[in-house]
């Protein structure tokens, strides 16, 4: 254990921490910067990452690279993490930080903002880590994290066109636009999502005459996205952006001269009011 305190800010890929480890770039010149990789991420998350690195001008530490998604999937025996089992986030996001910073006293800095103060962040029970929340503190709101980006120069990550969320391709807090966004711009992705679904409902029952929405909804085994399917959510592309082109254009008449990704996070809102997690998706 050293007796220096380390300072470290955790990057999701999201625009919030993301502009939280900006606005700490020249204050804490030894800041530690990490992101834990789950090896199931967007590629527009790695490719702003990068970035990200330039204008910090160090490395982000990436942690967990021995062991993602795949081999905690493995260890729950097939089960999907979701709402009510957040295995993903226990073991591939928290442990692998606190394993990190092993006994060294440290102080987590996270990104919520001054204008979501009742959200709950990760804060360890682990008594050598101390969390903060500068944006609280120093009243920093959506709209000065985004000041922040754009005076960097890196504005969003590209996954905002049509994503409001970082975190896995196939994170079950996704809204059912968000899952025919992928579908759009990953099929690659949406079809590996599709398969490990398809997979573990096999496993569970759903063959022959019984549908998998008929195990799903017997509590035997999750689906990523609640009430269906991937095959029947994308069997209903059409009506899914119907509506959420509904939504948006509601959410452009009721509030002008907004950021698109303003728009397109009320536009989401009406589909899906989950709140996820803050340490995948800040």
């Amino acid at each position: 254990m050293t007796n220096k305190t380390r300072h470290v800010c955790g990057i999701s890929g999201g625009k919030d921490s993301s502009a939280l480890a900006v606005h700490l770039r020249d204050r804490f010149p030894d800041m530690e910067y990490f992101f834990c990789d789950t090896g199931a991420e967007l590629p527009e998350t790695y490719e702003y990452l990068n970035k990200l690195e330039v204008v910090l001008g160090k490395p982000i530490a990436r942690l967990n690279s021995d062991k993602g998604f795949d081999h905690w999937f493995e260890v729950y025996r097939g089960t999907l993490p979701s709402p009510q089992m957040r295995w993903c986030t226990r073991q591939v996001k928290i442990k692998p930080l606190e394993d990190w910073l092993g006994d060294d006293p440290a102080i987590s800095y996270v990104a919520i903002r001054s204008d979501e103060k009742n959200r709950k962040g990760y804060v360890s029970t682990k008594p050598n880590i101390q969390a903060v929340f500068p944006f609280i503190e120093e009243d920093i709101d959506h709209a000065g994290v985004l000041q922040i980006l754009e005076d960097a120069g890196i504005g969003l990550p590209d996954y905002y066109e049509w994503r409001t969320r970082s975190g896995c391709y196939f994170c079950f807090f996704q809204r059912k636009a968000e899952w025919v966004g992928l579908a759009d711009r990953h099929p690659d992705l949406f079809e590996r999502a599709r398969a490990i679904e398809n997979k573990v409902l096999k496993d569970a029952g759903a063959d022959g005459d019984a549908s998998y929405q008929d195990v799903a909804m017997q509590g035997r085994a999750y689906t990523w996205s609640p009430g269906e399917t991937l095959d029947e959510l994308i069997g209903r592309r059409d009506e899914i952006l119907e509506k959420h082109d509904v939504a948006m254009e509601r959410s452009r008449r009721n509030r002008r001269n907004l950021p698109l990704v303003e728009v397109l996070s009320s536009a989401l809102d009406e589909d899906d009011d989950q709140e996820p997690c803050t340490v995948c998706s800040l």
